[in-house]
Order: structure tokens, then C-alpha cells, then sequence
């Protein structure tokens, strides 16, 4: 019964939200004002430690408001949250997930261009370098086991080597990405697993899906498709590794499109959608974010892939309620679930949709 409920509400909310969105969705005043309120909603309702993971993808999201709408209120909230934070990442050296709110403060110093601002996380970045990753069970672990740090640390150390001139943050960054990509992506079904819990052994044991399919989580494939933008926006052209990191955003844009469902979103498990009604809005934020920045920067087809970016930004823009709460939200997890409707949220939710909205706003349709 409680299934059949969500089916029931999502589809109420498709029938609503393209009608609603027909008319509006695009007219760039009208992002503009959502983005606004999307951000004063999140900030009227902090959740986490502002350092957390959480936050550093909000805070993402929050800088790119800040980029598109120019307001002065939004560049204010982000310098008095890198001040009161005194600038430093979350607690641990050694996690892509605590240095991912650095990505804003790398941001703001090329605004304000005060050392204070990056110090720390240069400190805390170079102990990552120069330390190896906590062993357990004296099994050497890779500093970035687990797909969503794809988005948290690459744009990290992207972003230092271009403001400090340092070339061992960027060799670094190629280093650990392609470390990831060895262990996690299934390069016949062009989609990272989450972490090897995820990865189906050579004897075809392993977790799958109820329907048999191998099990590809909607928002981890939405952080990694989001990091490689990340990383895309700082390369230099003539970068030695940038045709890496384009051709593994192509390949993903190529598999994920089709993914979509019909009323624009992608589920929280992106082979077996069936199993999982109403659709997954990080997850969903994070591929229209990434599929947009690619049609603007003439790295994926227009013609292809621009209906896909229009069909889920009509969704997503509706799934925003008149206070400006980004709803349809999976909880924290590390795999697809079920456990979400209409009134859930979540800061990196928000900060997924901020991002698309930064991108969907520029394009030439």
C-alpha cells in the first residue's frame, strides 16, 4: 500500500509540474527567482555541520547561485560561512568527503585573493599527498575508493594547482581519479558502482537488482558526472589528460540519457526503475547539471541531448515548493532507496538543483 501511495503521489506531481512549468521554466527571470528562494529556503534550514559533505555540494550549488544571479546576499552568506568555519576543511585529512566544502573556498579566493582563505586546505591537501589511506586490516586502501569522491576531492585539487601553479595537484588528481575509475566503472555498462560492495565478482556473484541487473546507483553516477564538469570548467585546453575526463563525460551522457523516465527524472536505481517509483531529484540534478554544461560547452550534441535537459529541468524545477524547499530528495545512503517523497530534502539535494539551474540558464534553445 505505501508503495502504491508514492507511485500514486509522483504521478500527481508529474501531471502538475508540466503543466505548471510549460510556460515559465526557462524564462531565465524565473530561474533566477527559484535559485533566490531555493538558497534562502536551505539556509533558513541548516542541517549538518556547514563543513560536512552535505554542505560542500550545497555550497557548490550556492556558489553557482551566486555566479548566475550576481546577489549580493547570496556572496555575503558564503564568505560569512567560510569565516565563521575560519576557512578550515571538515575533520578528517585523509576523506575526499571533508575537504569538499574547499571547493567554495577556493572559489572565493579568487574573489578575495586573502591566503587565509586556502591555507588550510593546502595544509590539509598536502597531508593527503604525502600520507597513505588509514589501513585496515593491513589492506592498502586507494584514497578514493567510493564513487561519490569523484565529485568531493578531484575539483579540490584541480582548483589549487591552477591558483598555486603547482603541477602535483593536478598529476595527483589524474592519479587518484583514473585509481577510482580502474576499481569502480563498468566499462560495458558505462556507469561507476558505488564502492566494491557493488561490484559484481569475476564468477558473476554479487549484489544485483531485483530484476537481475547490476546495481548502479542514480546519485553516485550523478556526483561522479558532476566532478568530471567540475574538473572540465578548470582544465586548460590543451590539459594532456583533459581528453580522459571529456571522453569518460561523453561515454556516461551517451548511457545515462536513455535512462531517463517520462516524467523526466532518472530513479534512484537507474537499471531497474520499476523497483523504485518517483523520481530521485540529487540524482537527477546532478545529470541535468552535467548534461547542460556539456551542450553549452560543445562537448555533447545539442540535438541529442537537449530534449533529455529539457524534460528533467521541467520536472526539477517543480519539484521546488512555493517556500523554495527542494523536495524528492533520497536520505544519506551509499545506494539506491526507496525511503523518499515529495516532502523530502536534503542540502546536497538543493545544492544539485542550484547547479542545474546554472547551467540550464545559459542554454540557446
Amino acid at each position: 500500500m505505501k508503495k502504491l501511495f508514492t507511485v500514486m503521489s509522483f504521478l500527481a506531481f508529474s501531471v502538475a509540474a508540466f503543466s505548471q512549468a510549460d510556460g515559465k521554466a526557462f524564462n531565465k527571470k524565473y530561474i533566477k527567482q527559484t535559485m533566490k528562494k531555493a538558497v534562502q529556503w536551505q539556509l533558513a534550514h541548516p542541517k549538518h555541520d556547514p563543513r560536512d559533505w552535505t554542505n560542500g555540494a550545497f555550497y557548490a550549488g550556492v556558489v553557482a547561485a551566486w555566479q548566475t544571479t550576481r546577489s549580493g546576499d547570496i556572496y555575503k552568506s558564503l564568505m560569512n560561512m567560510g569565516k565563521m568555519e575560519k576557512w578550515q576543511p571538515y575533520k578528517r585529512w585523509y576523506h575526499a568527503d571533508d575537504i569538499a566544502i574547499s571547493q567554495t573556498y577556493l572559489d572565493l579566493y579568487r574573489k578575495e585573493k586573502k591566503q587565509e582563505m586556502i591555507q588550510p586546505t593546502i595544509d590539509t591537501v598536502n597531508l593527503l599527498l604525502s600520507r597513505p589511506y588509514p589501513r585496515k586490516n593491513d589492506v592498502e586502501v586507494i584514497k578514493w575508493w567510493w564513487c561519490d569522491a569523484l565529485f568531493m576531492g578531484p575539483p579540490v585539487l584541480v582548483k589549487l594547482g591552477l591558483i598555486t601553479g603547482d603541477k602535483k595537484y593536478l598529476e595527483t588528481n589524474d592519479q587518484y581519479f583514473k585509481e577510482t575509475y580502474d576499481l569502480l566503472y563498468n566499462k560495458e555498462e558505462k556507469l561507476f558502482a558505488r564502492d566494491l560492495n557493488f561490484v559484481i565478482k569475476p564468477d558473476g556473484s554479487g549484489k544485483r537488482e531485483a530484476n537481475g541487473q547490476k546495481i548502479f546507483w542514480s546519485r553516485g553516477n550523478g556526483w561522479v558526472m558532476g566532478g568530471l564538469v567540475r574538473i572540465l570548467q578548470e582544465l586548460p585546453a590543451d590539459y594532456p589528460q583533459r581528453p580522459f575526463y571529456e571522453g569518460l563525460l561523453k561515454e556516461m551522457a551517451t548511457r545515462v540519457a536513455p535512462l531517463q523516465q517520462e516524467d523526466g527524472l532518472w530513479r534512484a536505481s537507474l537499471l531497474d526503475p520499476a523497483a523504485y517509483p518517483g523520481g530521485e531529484v540529487s540524482g537527477s540534478g546532478f545529470f541535468c547539471y552535467a548534461l547542460a554544461w556539456g551542450i553549452n560547452n560543445k562537448i555533447l550534441d545539442k540535438n541529442i541531448f537537449l530534449p533529455v535537459v529539457e524534460k528533467a529541468w521541467k520536472a526539477l524545477i517543480n519539484c521546488v515548493n512555493e517556500e523554495g524547499r527542494v523536495g524528492w530528495v533520497q536520505p544519506i545512503g551509499a545506494s539506491p532507496g526507496t525511503n523518499f517523497n515529495a516532502d523530502s530534502w536534503e542540502v546536497y539535494g538543493t545544492g544539485a538543483f542550484l547547479l542545474a539551474a546554472s547551467e540550464v540558464i545559459r542554454l540557446k534553445r
